[in-house]
């Protein structure tokens, strides 16, 4: 006979909460906030997220299909983004959901929706921005720190044994060669035209359109809607209200998925998810990020420079 000793409480399921309205018909908000990674966040003595963003996206989503009352999405995001590969699988999950089950999603933009957060956001028919909320930065960043200076401070070299010039692209040992460069911006150049495409045809909009504003530049909501990135100005609530109008829908319970040991009051509960999205703290700058020596490729705005 064995036992089973976990050193941390396993994710429980999911469980309901309401969070506003009454009626039988539910919207569903789903949290996308913090950096989009589709790799869980390390844990240290029993810290940190249990189940990635990607995962519990997904999870949230073959919950609801299970549920004939859910009538439409709300998506609340925060985000600066995150890697290419997270970003693109949650947009893929939500725009799926929908095709497959035929629901409208609502997107609403409580502060940030930069790169990856943008380009989850095209998922929705109809986005929404708060006043204050600053959306864009379309457009890849290819991450990789170059630690040569540092090991030869300390002494330390590397050795290599390889099958091909370009096997090692891209080492953190070494500054990139010209070749290595040319390479890399290929392939950031061809994830930067996905990029391109899917807002083109999810906002409707021709790709000449959409580059006039894919520099990597962030803009506010007016300059935004402006710019044809979004289609409305206004708040939570106002989301809500369009969701509901979008399925002619007159009462309606506004509900969230959670585990049991989460908070779940209202509709801006766990408005930060289980990562902080602040310019004032390098939380989510992506040196301060779980990952390893491969290089990252990012739908992210990075407004600081690396030193």
């Amino acid at each position: 006979m064995t036992v089973k000793v976990p050193l941390w409480e396993e994710a429980a399921p999911l469980k309901e909460t309401v969070v506003s309205g009454k009626g039988a018909n539910k919207l569903l908000l789903l949290d996308i906030s913090g950096f989009l990674m589709e790799q869980s966040p390390s844990r240290w003595l029993g810290w940190g997220s249990r189940v990635n963003l990607s995962a519990r996206i997904k999870e949230e989503l073959q919950k609801a299909a299970r549920d004939d009352r859910i009538k439409g999405l709300i998506l609340r995001i925060n985000s600066p983004g995150g890697t290419v590969t997270a970003a693109d699988l949650i947009y893929h999950e939500l725009a799926q959901f929908k095709k497959e089950h035929g629901l409208k999603i609502v997107a609403c933009v409580t502060g940030l929706a930069a790169s990856g957060g943008y380009y989850v956001a095209q998922a929705a028919d109809q986005i929404v921005a708060q006043p204050t909320a600053l959306i864009g930065s379309i457009g890849v960043l290819a991450l990789k720190f170059n630690i040569k200076g540092l090991l030869d401070k300390l002494g330390v070299d590397t050795e290599l044994v390889k099958t091909g010039k370009l096997k090692d692209l891209w080492s953190p040992f070494r500054p990139g060669t010209p070749e290595e460069e040319r390479l890399m911006q290929g392939i950031i150049n061809d994830f930067y035209q996905r990029f391109v495409t899917i807002v083109a045809e999810n906002r409707r909009i021709s790709r000449q359109e959409v580059l006039k504003y894919a520099d990597g530049r962030i803009f506010t909501a007016g300059q935004a809607q402006a710019g044809n990135l979004i289609d409305r100005i206004g708040y939570l609530e106002d989301a809500i209200t369009l969701a509901q109008e979008i399925r002619g829908l007159e009462e309606t319970r506004v509900v969230m998925y959670h585990r049991p040991d989460s908070y779940r009051n209202n509709i801006y509960s766990q408005m930060l998810g289980d990562q902080l999205v602040n310019m004032g703290n390098r939380a989510w700058q992506p040196e301060a990020l779980p990952g390893d020596s491969l290089p990252d490729f990012l739908y992210l705005w990075w407004p600081e420079s690396p030193r």
